[in-house]
């Protein structure tokens, strides 16, 4: 009874999803047998080395590529068998993206990129509305006549979450969101995509760092196109490690060197 209850709560229900480019011998397997379910209000990193199958995953996930095998539940219902059209109104609908290179449209102001997914089914006063709202909440009030040219890379990244948030989706994917921002822009990102799961709202972020994996309640590992861990994150303190050095394997800290004291140190 418990499980079936906790499976009505999934946002995003993986079962046996595999997925093979190419054919023969020139045949690469991207994706081998991959079970994940993702519940209502989770913040879920997938981590992973390059050619690891995550970026693969994060397509599946947001209905950009059709699994070779498998099915997928999108909140609660079945989408691995939807046609293009439909997968298209359904990707609109109930998946806002982040992407690492921003992705706005750089003749049109702040305001006018977020309203883009609205632009069908909502009335044109309605839709300024709830932009204009959105980058108040993303610290953009008076920037959202602005055209993307005039903002700073944070601010940009900005205008993308406010526009991932505007149809008010099910889902929110962000494909290594920080990648093209330094440290202190990543750092106030990261700060928003946490008060935004917060409230309820349910993430899943491709990253290779893992200070900012550190931000999820959940870490998921992958290696040659499988989950190969899928363990919770009780990490608190991850807003106080980003701005943190990173260490480099295998290299010790320079260690001080001990001064010899001299006869009137020691008197």
């Amino acid at each position: 009874m418990y499980r079936s209850i906790i499976k009505l709560m999934s946002v995003v229900n993986l079962q046996n999803i595999s997925k093979v480019y190419g054919f023969g011998e020139a045949a690469t397997m991207a994706l081998d047998d991959v079970s994940l379910e993702i519940d209502k209000g989770e913040f879920v990193a997938i981590m992973g080395p390059s050619g690891s199958g995550k970026s693969t995953l994060m397509n599946m996930i947001g209905l950009l590529d059709h699994p070779t095998t498998g099915h997928y539940s999108l909140n609660g219902e079945n989408v691995s068998s939807f046609k293009d059209t439909k997968l298209a109104r359904t990707r609109r609908d109930k998946i806002g993206f982040i992407f690492q290179s921003f992705n706005l449209l750089p003749r049109l102001s702040a305001l006018e990129n977020v309203a883009l997914p609205l632009e069908y089914g909502t009335r044109k006063v309605k839709m300024l509305e709830r932009s204009a709202e959105l980058l108040d909440k993303v610290g953009l009030k008076d920037r959202q006549y602005y055209m993307p040219n005039q903002l700073s890379g944070g601010q940009v990244q900005r205008v993308a979450v406010a526009r991932a948030l505007v149809n008010k989706p099910a889902l929110i994917l962000a494909d290594e969101p920080t990648g093209n921002l330094d440290t202190h822009s990543s750092k106030d990102l990261m700060d928003l995509l946490k008060e935004i799961n917060d409230a309820g709202n349910t993430i899943v972020m491709i990253t290779h760092n893992p200070l900012l994996a550190d931000y999820a309640n959940r870490i998921v590992y992958m290696v040659d196109g499988k989950i190969i861990s899928d363990e919770p994150n009780d990490n608190s303190d991850a807003s106080k490690n980003i701005t943190k050095p990173q260490e480099i394997p295998g290299k010790k800290p320079k260690s001080k060197k001990k001064t010899k004291k001299s006869k009137k140190d020691e008197s």
